[in-house]
């Protein structure tokens, strides 16, 4: 993951605001990581991965640039 590109400002601003191709933009983004953090025992666990994404969605919505 780290030596993608990262993801430009407009996309993240456009996510933010609820845009759905840039909020999947963000989500295949960090595909690889939250597969990473979905292994047990060498497979993915597939529920575990699904709330993974669930709780990016939710942080991307939440976000705030004036803080």
């Amino acid at each position: 993951m780290m030596n993608k590109k990262l993801i430009p400002y407009e996309v993240i601003e456009k996510a933010v605001a609820g845009e759905p191709e840039a909020v999947d933009t963000v989500l295949r983004y960090y595909t690889a990581h939250v597969k990473y953090l979905s292994m047990y025992k060498g497979h993915i666990n597939d529920d575990t991965q699904d709330r993974l994404k669930a709780k990016l969605v939710e942080a991307i919505l939440k976000f705030r640039f004036d803080r």
